[in-house]
């Protein structure tokens, strides 16, 4: 029994070994994000045009940056987000399967938000799920970036331990608003950088 029993947990071994890498990788990726840039809140619009495929839009809503040890890195956090988000393959890389990606920052109510759009052929490349055509549409509120806050949807939202959307199969626009991070005294808006950047030509 001792020898089955030991077997047994060889076999499941190397699933948990693949398991840590796996968690010592994102704590890697954490550790070495280093920015001061965040986001007060984001919402997203699914626009379904048949069962798997659509056009996803995201908006940023007041993006600011945060005090670097007593610091003010607005500057240099702006230069990161025209480099890395706005010009750069970010949005990309955090949904490689999209496609037809455009970006764009604009001023809403005296704060800088910005919007991204793409179009995607299958639910998973837009962070959706449906076990089959008659399910409902889900989105796992935990699995998205920035340590989102659910606030609001066109949906059902489940529970603080199940922290999953649910939309009826038929639905062809699906919504949902997060938080992220409300400022406080150590946040400095980016609209000022935002101007500038614009007034330049840049």
């Amino acid at each position: 029994m001792k020898t089955r029993q030991l077997n047994s947990g060889l076999k499941i071994l190397p699933g948990i070994i693949r398991t840590l890498t796996g968690i010592t990788f994102v704590l890697l990726l954490i550790v070495g994000f280093t920015s001061c840039l965040t986001v007060e809140s984001k919402e997203y619009t699914y626009e379904l045009t048949d069962n798997n495929a659509g056009k996803l839009t995201i908006k940023y809503i007041n993006i600011y940056s945060v005090m670097d040890d007593g610091n003010d890195v607005s500057a240099e956090d702006f230069k990161e987000l025209v480099s890395k988000y706005l010009q750069g393959d970010q949005i990309r890389e955090e949904f490689p399967a999209a496609t037809n990606i455009k970006t764009r920052l604009f001023e809403e109510n005296g704060v800088l938000c910005g919007e991204v759009t793409l179009d995607f052929n299958d639910l998973n490349a837009a962070r959706l799920y449906r076990f089959d055509e008659k399910s409902p549409i889900m989105m796992n509120i935990s699995t998205a970036f920035d340590s989102e806050s659910y606030t609001g949807s066109n949906g059902v939202y489940g529970n603080e331990h199940m922290p999953v959307v649910f939309w009826p199969s038929d639905n062809k626009t699906l919504k949902v608003t997060t938080s992220i991070s409300k400022p406080d005294e150590s946040g400095i808006s980016l609209i000022n950088e935002y101007r500038n950047w614009v007034n330049t030509g840049q």
